[in-house]
């Protein structure tokens, strides 16, 4: 059974409209085993396919420099709403919305939920369109229900790996939060932001499970990254070139902050944070991450020295306590 709608037609119809002739296919990792077949689209629509095999991150990873090198005067993007205001290069967006059905899963996460009566929702883009179902499945079940207006996403629920405004935005009326979609990467990000206890629904494998204890496991490790941060000397502020994710005014701010702490700080411009990159720097003792938040917390034990978030540089510079920092959320917002 096919899993998302790739809106073929709509493809083929944008693709003559604007007379594409070289159009760029960006995938995130889980869409690109379809690659092969949308490349089949794209050239039985009338334009030469090239996808992109790099890794895609999200909406603010769009595949810019990469379709300018290679003269595509498209780009499809799947799997993400829109993020960025303007695009260098003409961008349709297919949000790849799941066919799946998420009853079953939903229905196994109801005793999970029985402490609490009222509960926030939150998904990603591929299921926000399932969310009224979700929302009456949970009143038949005596919850109140609270879903995060559309704030800075496209859609109300709708939460992306380095923004949890929705869920933030009801955080303080509901007791627990459902996430309904694949995987734990999203839901963590809804437990860490929020400080509630966070349920899954994962339609994809038709289960049900809770986030707590890996967030609380992350907070730890989050602790022991500020308090060896703190001792360090010298520190880089990496700065990201990705389209969504370059900050160079806040890194700015932070620079200035940590010399004012008597820390010797450079700016690093990076495109891909990976522990390879940062290990050729063997002088620095610390890094402040402003690109994609997530990489400092998801992949912590990779790095051999503490990759901070821009808001637990707060921390380690005295503007926020680890108590401020918890109730803020680690994510910049």
């Amino acid at each position: 059974m096919k899993q998302f709608d790739f809106e073929e037609e709509r493809i083929r119809q944008e693709i003559k409209k604007l007379e594409a002739k070289h159009v760029l296919i960006q995938l995130p990792e889980g869409l690109k085993p379809h690659g092969p077949h949308l490349a089949g689209v794209v050239e039985k629509a009338g334009a030469l396919p090239i996808v992109s095999a790099d890794p895609c991150y999200g909406a603010c990873d769009l595949a810019t420099a990469e379709a300018e090198s290679l003269g595509a005067d498209l780009i499809i993007h799947y799997g993400h709403a829109k993020l960025l205001k303007y695009e260098r290069v003409p961008t349709i967006y297919v949000e790849a919305r799941a066919t799946v059905k998420v009853n079953e899963a939903v229905e196994k996460a109801v005793p999970l939920l029985e402490k609490w009566s009222k509960i926030g929702l939150a998904t990603t883009v591929q299921h926000v369109q399932t969310l009224d179902n979700v929302k009456e499945i949970l009143l038949h079940a005596g919850k109140t229900v609270v879903i995060g207006d559309a704030g800075h996403m496209n859609y109300s629920g709708q939460v992306i790996g380095c923004d949890y405004s929705n869920a933030k935005s009801v955080a303080g009326d509901v007791e627990a939060f459902l996430f309904v979609g694949g995987g734990r990467f999203h839901a963590l990000g809804v437990a860490l932001s929020t400080s509630k206890p966070t349920i899954v629904a994962d339609p994809y494998e038709k289960r049900a499970f809770s986030v707590d204890e890996g967030a609380r496991k992350i907070l730890k490790q989050r602790w022991a990254s500020i308090e060896e941060a703190k001792k360090a000397k010298t520190f880089a502020v990496l700065v990201g070139l990705k389209p969504g994710q370059k900050k160079l005014e806040k890194a700015l701010s932070i620079k200035e902050k940590l010399e004012k702490n008597r820390k010797k700080v450079h700016l690093f411009a990076i495109r891909n944070v990976t522990p390879e990159v940062l290990m050729n720097f063997p002088t620095v003792n610390s890094y402040v991450n402003t690109a994609c938040p997530r990489l400092s917390l998801d992949d912590a034990s990779k790095f051999q020295k503490p990759v901070l978030t821009m808001n637990e540089a707060f921390v380690v510079v005295g503007e926020l306590s680890w108590d401020e920092l918890c109730r803020k959320g680690l994510f910049e917002s």
